[in-house]
């Protein structure tokens, strides 16, 4: 710690990497979960989660990352592809880097 820091100052939660699609696309590796996604399924493919499967992810998300993403309905039905998936987790994580609550 420098000068003028003290322990409650410090950053308890530790950097975290940030969420990439190659991490949403291991996520959803789970076949249990998610059986009809091919391993290769490419960043703008036709994805379609159903609730449970989108309730398992942001459990796993909040699990492996400590990110609690609420997405709105609006979020949900734009949750349409790999990328826009990995889109909406980035934001949320970023606005936790930032100070901010994520959605």
């Amino acid at each position: 710690m420098s000068a003028g820091t003290t322990a409650s100052d410090a950053d308890p939660a530790p950097a975290l990497s940030p969420i990439t699609t190659d991490t949403v696309r291991e996520l959803l590796s789970d076949r249990k979960i998610f059986p009809g996604l091919p391993d290769d399924l490419g960043e703008d493919a036709e994805l379609v989660l159903d609730s449970l499967g989108l309730v398992w992810l942001l459990h796993v998300v909040e699990e492996r990352y400590g990110l609690v993403v609420e997405p709105t309905d609006e979020d949900i039905a734009g949750l349409t592809s790999l990328r826009r998936l990995t889109e909406l987790l980035r934001a949320a994580q970023s606005g936790r880097a930032e100070g901010g609550r994520p959605r």
